[in-house]
């Protein structure tokens, strides 16, 4: 299944799962990347980490090794 790692800049997507576990899963919850939350990745810093997404209304910046424990569904280019 398709990450947060994957999805482009300019391209949305849907959460489906947390794969984390412990105090990981609960930062990722507590930033508000939980399941049937919309996602729209805005820009990826000039390196490559990290990416800055919208959720909920508010930008985000997330590393790629964060990103890859959440899996996402519906990837389409816009919001």
């Amino acid at each position: 299944m398709a990450t947060l790692k994957d999805v482009k800049v300019g391209q949305s997507a849907n959460v489906a799962k947390l794969t984390g576990t412990g105090a990981l899963k609960r930062r990722i919850m507590d930033m508000g990347l939980t399941k049937g939350a919309h996602v729209y990745v805005n820009k990826v810093a000039p390196l490559g980490d990290p990416i800055e997404v919208t959720v909920r209304g508010y930008e985000l910046s997330i590393r790629l090794d964060e990103a890859a424990f959440v899996e996402v569904t519906d990837i389409a280019d816009g919001q």
